[in-house]
């Protein structure tokens, strides 16, 4: 660690926003604008996983070739809160399995480094697996080395008998080991009980600092953010739109994010005949959809599963009443502060139970049941910037003043 600073701290992530998906990882970079400042020197590593086929013995080939080539070609750029971004690809067989997968970012990273060690005092990474292994195994001796795990298909990761045992080595070693969501840790406190006392919460940290130009007086501008897959509860909530807006002609919907339902979503549309009321836009840089979020009137989002649930507080953030299940994460975020902030259904695969809970999130909006400052606020004091921030640096730099 020879030529760091006190408080120089890194970050290693297989997610942050690129120019073709700039929505991806935005809470890695939410993270690093806010706790970068704070620091001497913050340097992010993007290991971006670049999946392909590969045929037998292929795969070490490309590694290698790659190997060849990150000395020249990843270069640091600044990137959020003045910190130093690193992007460089991980090249994954299509068929490679979560444990092999964390080996794979493991050699890949230390390829990048040339066999040195990551350069500071505290590394940080996003994600068990394959982040937190790569970030373990190429720190400096002495660093303290945190992860943060935001995974909502950690079932998945813990059933393949690699994976399971990396983290397992993971959970023993780090220095402090944190989730963003209950949803995460019970998964954890389940499959490695002997570790329960080791995992503990921090939250995605929020801007609170743009107020929207305007309060919103009707519910007409529908918005979702998030990727077009089923878990998400896409299919349902245009269905549920539909029925709506049959009511409500005014009624507009934009669907921000991208995913393999686009296909059958526009279609669906058009059978509507709702082609002028539902904007698909694709995937936005984060700063767009924010500033799309202080340009609408009800953030929706009717996802299965979540173990945070960041859109939900940034909307809030951005003065949006929400419409959000309780599928994990919402129900946890928004507790004391429900009624407050919007409307909290149940997981139901009906379009009605949204549609239900609109016309009950209408009719007590239109009664003044809502009181979104209060929920604005009390969200800042767990989830701003500078809330989670200073959560990070009591870990990181616990002899700083």
């Amino acid at each position: 660690m020879d030529g760091t600073t006190a408080r120089e701290a890194a970050v290693v992530t297989p997610w942050y926003p690129t120019r073709e998906l700039p929505f991806r990882g935005s809470f890695v970079q939410a993270m690093v604008e806010a706790t970068a400042p704070g620091c001497d020197g913050m340097t992010v590593y993007h290991c971006d996983p670049w999946v392909a086929p590969m045929a037998p013995g292929e795969a070490e080939r490309v590694e290698a070739a790659n190997a060849r080539l990150l000395p020249r070609a990843a270069r640091p750029v600044p990137t959020a809160g003045g910190a130093r971004l690193v992007q460089f690809p991980v090249t994954t067989p299509r068929s490679e399995g979560y444990g092999d997968q964390a080996l794979n970012h493991e050699r890949q990273l230390r390829n990048l480094l040339g066999g040195r060690p990551v350069p500071a005092p505290v590394v940080h990474a996003h994600v068990g697996l394959p982040s937190g292994w790569a970030a373990l195994r190429n720190a400096a001796p002495g660093a303290r080395v945190f992860v943060t795990e935001h995974a909502s298909y950690l079932d998945l990761v813990l059933a393949d008998p690699v994976a399971r045992d990396l983290y397992d080595q993971l959970l023993h070693q780090v220095t402090g080991f944190l989730a963003v969501g209950d949803k995460v840790v019970e998964v954890l406190g389940k499959e490695f009980p002997h570790h329960a006392g080791k995992i503990g919460r921090i939250p995605n940290p929020i801007s609170f600092d743009t107020p929207r130009p305007a309060p919103v007086t009707l519910l007409h501008k529908w918005l979702y953010l998030g990727s077009l897959v089923e878990s998400k509860g896409v299919d349902l909530l245009v269905e549920a739109f539909a029925q709506c807006r049959a009511d409500e002609p005014g009624l507009t919907l934009t669907l921000v994010g991208d995913g393999v339902l686009r296909g059958p979503l526009t279609r669906r549309v058009a059978e509507l005949g709702l082609e002028q009321a539902v904007e698909f836009t694709g995937s936005l840089p984060h700063e767009q959809a924010l500033e799309l979020m202080r340009g609408h009137d009800l953030l929706v989002h009717v996802s299965r599963y979540e173990t945070f649930g960041m859109t939900v507080v940034e909307g809030l953030a951005a003065g949006l009443p929400v419409l959000v299940t309780r599928c994990g994460g919402p129900e946890r975020t928004l507790a004391g502060i429900e009624d407050a902030a919007g409307q909290l259904i149940e997981v139901e695969d009906t379009a009605e139970s949204v549609a239900d809970g609109y016309r009950r999130l209408r009719d007590r909006f239109s009664a003044g049941g809502l009181d979104l400052e209060r929920a604005r606020k009390v969200l800042a004091e767990s989830y701003g910037f500078d809330a989670v921030a200073q959560a990070h640096y009591r870990l990181w730099f616990p002899e700083s003043p």
